[in-house]
């Protein structure tokens, strides 16, 4: 585990050549005293590590010393090239950052391991988009992932309904869902989420922003999926389910939250197996059409306008099956 630090203390010096040993406590989440350990220990080990006193002093290494990577297992020189697949980092517009980063850890990697961008992409492509969808970027992407990076205000013109709104965004983030982009922004004092392919503009400003160190995009995007899914679910069916119904109603409810109520509130089964379960759908109309899918695997107990749905299209559906298809 120490061993593993050291050379990631290394490896952030080589990337950012100066860094405070409060800056280091933080990358390597450990306490300020134990990164003094850490930088006695690799001066002893012959690693020139020197610090630079005053204000805008910290620790940096010596006459530009830089560390091979001779120490990756195989496993681990091919999760590096696994970052550098086909997808987000060229639809971002970094397709050619990630090809010459790839060539440079190449070069430091060991004759033994310089197969692994082949083997790599031998057994392993990333096909993002979603069945269905455009397989190209949104317009304003590139223009977007630049100004995150670089912490750039930017002003944005966004299509909602039939109309188009403006608004100065602060853009934190970027999140691929689905094969869908979408930006995460702070817009008067808020977090807004965006889709991109929604964005008919984009404006980017010379001023640049501060970023709130503590915000985390990950937990963000968590809290605000579950929100959205939740606040989607506006109504709820009860329904009776046969074995066959319950394993495949994972494939017609509105996503894994839905199909995890559904299982949590089903009842014991009968004894022919089937189970009552109330399911959160989004409106009647949208459960009758997920239902539909499950045939006669499924029986809506209720709401009646739901069941009066189902009553007519099974009615619907015997009187066409009892023409025989040469009488048709």
């Amino acid at each position: 585990m120490r061993a593993a630090r050291l050379i990631s203390l290394v490896l952030l010096l080589q990337a950012r050549e100066t860094m405070t040993a409060a800056e280091l406590a933080r990358e390597l989440e450990v306490s300020e005293r134990t990164v003094y350990r850490d930088v006695l220990a690799l001066s002893a080990a012959g690693v020139p590590v020197y610090a630079d006193r005053g204000r805008a002093g910290g620790y940096r290494l010596l006459g530009g010393y830089r560390t091979r990577l001779t120490g990756l297992t195989r496993d681990e020189a091919e999760a590096l090239f696994l970052a550098g697949l086909p997808g987000p980092a060229g639809d971002m517009g970094l397709a050619d950052a990630v090809a010459s980063a790839e060539l440079k850890v190449l070069a430091a990697l060991p004759p033994s391991l310089r197969d692994a961008p082949v083997r790599t992409g031998q057994r392993f492509h990333l096909d993002v988009p979603g069945w269905f969808r455009e397989s190209g970027p949104p317009p304003w992407l590139t223009e977007l992932a630049g100004a995150v990076w670089r912490d750039r205000i930017v002003e944005l013109r966004y299509r909602r309904g039939d109309r188009e709104v403006e608004r100065e965004a602060h853009p934190y983030g970027l999140v691929l869902k689905n094969g869908v982009w979408y930006l995460v922004g702070r817009v008067g004092g808020a977090y807004r989420t965006y889709r991109v392919d929604r964005v008919t503009h984009v404006g980017v400003q010379t001023a640049t922003f501060d970023r709130d160190a503590g915000f985390d995009l990950a937990g963000y995007w968590r809290e605000q999926a579950e929100e959205f899914l939740r606040g989607m679910l506006r109504a709820e069916v009860t329904v009776r389910l046969s074995p066959v119904g319950l394993r495949r109603l994972r494939f017609v409810a509105d996503g894994p939250f839905a199909y995890d109520e559904a299982l949590a509130a089903a009842g014991e089964p009968d004894g022919q197996g089937w189970v009552v379960t109330r399911l959160p759908v989004e409106s009647v109309d949208v459960a009758y059409a997920q239902l539909l899918s499950l045939g006669p695997e499924v029986e809506v107990l209720g709401p009646p306008e739901l069941r009066e749905l189902m009553v007519d299209a099974a009615r619907r559906s015997a009187a066409v099956y009892r023409v025989a298809p040469g009488q048709r």
